[in-house]
């Protein structure tokens, strides 16, 4: 999915939809993280990209909850 696809999705997720998907990016980096460990394939370029996405939701995230206290 191309990075600005990617961004639109995640802005029209609701609080609640972000922190599931922070969950599960979570989850994702740590799996590639252990087959990195493990040395199963080619996972450099996955977990940067994992980490990135994950950067992406905490930021609209944070976003979010600060527009949400000034209401």
């Amino acid at each position: 999915m191309k990075r600005k696809e990617q961004l639109d999705q995640l802005k029209d997720m609701s609080l609640e939809e972000l922190k599931d998907q922070a969950d599960a990016l979570k989850e994702s980096l740590f799996r590639l993280k252990f087959r990195k460990t493990l040395g199963v394939g080619d996972t450099i370029s996955d977990i940067r990209r994992e980490r990135k996405t994950l950067a992406r939701v905490y930021t609209l995230m944070g976003e979010r909850s600060g527009a949400e206290e000034k209401a």
